[in-house]
């Protein structure tokens, strides 16, 4: 499910360029406390791995750069996405409840809310990004320390990173433990874009544009509400159904 929420304030809404913490948190803080405290602290275990089960769209608005700060002016909208219907229902209803909300230290309202609930019907789909998709590994240096090694489309390891994400998250959620057989494909509509956020301290890379998915339609309905790739719940790999 994907839920569009637009946002008005009286003054000026100011956000560092990197802000996806902030909405991180401001997402947390706006759904039922319990959920969050589960979310954030546990998560949906598969083989050790946790996943939150929800992704978030950059600020979708058109934004003017002040040194090191973006004004997205007085409006600006948001997708969050998820598989999980009580945090869906949490959320919206938060944010239709709330007199006043804050993100970071703007003084924001609710608008309009738009739910979208889309249901994957055959092995292929079109998408559109609206934040980052993620594939890397963890890799050790002859030195026995560690790096992340981030992949792109087209690279061998980008499509099966992200099935194997995919079928842990699906599992997780079910509480199964099924193999799929086929990888994931993604096949870029044009040039993929390289882009690198920093979440705090964290330089992360991840590609952005439109892909043709194909493969089991219970993986693509998955990497539809929960996002495709890795660190959805910190503002990566969510999508739209073009």
């Amino acid at each position: 499910m994907h839920i569009k929420i637009s946002f008005t304030s009286e003054k000026n809404i100011i956000l560092p360029i990197q802000y996806n913490s902030i909405i991180q948190a401001f997402v947390y803080n706006n759904i039922d406390e319990g959920l969050s405290e589960f979310l954030h602290n546990s998560g949906y275990i598969n083989n050790g791995r946790s996943f939150k089960l929800f992704a978030f769209s950059r600020i979708i608005n058109r934004a003017k750069k002040e040194g090191e700060r973006f004004n997205f002016g007085r409006k600006m909208n948001l997708v969050v996405s998820s598989p999980l219907d009580n945090f869906c229902k949490s959320i919206a209803n938060h944010m239709l409840q709330k007199d006043d909300l804050y993100i970071g230290q703007n003084n924001i309202k609710t608008d309009q809310i738009q739910i979208f609930n889309h249901i994957v019907e055959k092995d292929e789909i079109l998408i559109d990004t609206l934040s980052p998709i993620v594939a890397y590994s963890t890799l050790l240096k002859p030195d026995g320390g560690k790096y992340t090694c981030y992949f792109m489309p087209r690279e061998t390891d980008f499509d099966r990173i992200i099935t194997e994400n995919l079928i842990k998250k699906y599992n997780a959620l079910n509480n199964t433990n099924l193999a799929f057989a086929n990888n994931i494909e993604l096949t870029p509509i044009g040039q993929a874009k390289q882009n690198i956020v920093y979440y705090k301290s964290t330089v992360i890379k991840g590609a952005t544009g439109k892909f043709l998915i194909k493969g089991d339609r219970k993986l693509l309905q998955m990497g539809l509400d929960a996002g495709f790739g890795s660190k959805n719940s910190q503002g990566f790999g969510c999508v739209k159904l073009l």
